[in-house]
């Protein structure tokens, strides 16, 4: 099974990314094209997901695009790695918490190797991190599944301004926190990305 790696240096607009992972999705099902593994960051923008709830916007001036991912509301900007992917569960197992729990994984034993210990959350979906007595998002999951193909993806924020998460509840979650690798420990993040998809992957082959 050949997966293509892609990696976008520039930010790439977000229904840019979400009409490319529609597209592949199509050829992906018809045997046209590769899966895909897809690494790029977004500009500025907030998102929702099929379970949104207007409650979860707490300021009211800031701009909402609808997507069809899972989950609730999330924010999208620079110093946050976004990995999208196109990938065929026909071709491995037809089984999504299965497939969720490879996406946990990965982002865990990632940041393993970066000496971070997170955890996932079968209440709250996502990867997290505990300080001290708080509980703090570092890793985002929204992932959706067409024709037995999942896409969409997950968000790991590096060094990303955590301000921006004040105008919303974050995945609907009110009494948890949102963190980033740089707060967590000041190192170079520079071969996460790469390290990521060598993880993703040895995953997925399992």
């Amino acid at each position: 099974m050949s997966i293509e790696i892609k990696k976008s240096e520039k930010p790439v607009i977000y229904e840019d990314a979400k009409k490319m992972m529609e597209d592949r999705l199509l050829n992906v099902d018809q045997n046209k094209s590769n899966e895909l593994i897809w690494t790029l960051e977004h500009p500025e923008i907030y998102t929702a997901g099929t379970s949104y709830d207007e409650s979860d916007i707490l300021d009211k001036s800031i701009n909402i695009l609808e997507t069809n991912r899972g989950g609730k509301i999330t924010y999208h900007g620079p110093g946050q790695l976004v990995c999208y992917f196109v990938i065929d569960l026909k071709k491995r197992k037809k089984d999504v918490r299965n497939f969720i729990t490879i996406i946990e994984k990965t982002i865990i034993d990632t940041l393993q190797f970066f000496n971070i210990k997170t955890f996932s959350d079968k209440e709250n979906i996502g990867i997290w991190y505990k300080d001290n007595e708080q509980t703090k998002k570092v890793a985002a999951i929204g992932v959706r599944i067409s024709k037995w193909i999942a896409y969409h993806g997950f968000s790991i924020n590096i060094n990303n301004n955590l301000e921006k998460y004040k105008a919303i509840i974050p995945c609907g979650i009110k009494d948890k926190g949102i963190t980033n690798l740089k707060q967590i420990k000041d190192q170079d993040y520079r071969e996460l990305e790469k390290k990521l998809v060598e993880v993703f992957i040895s995953n997925l082959n399992k």
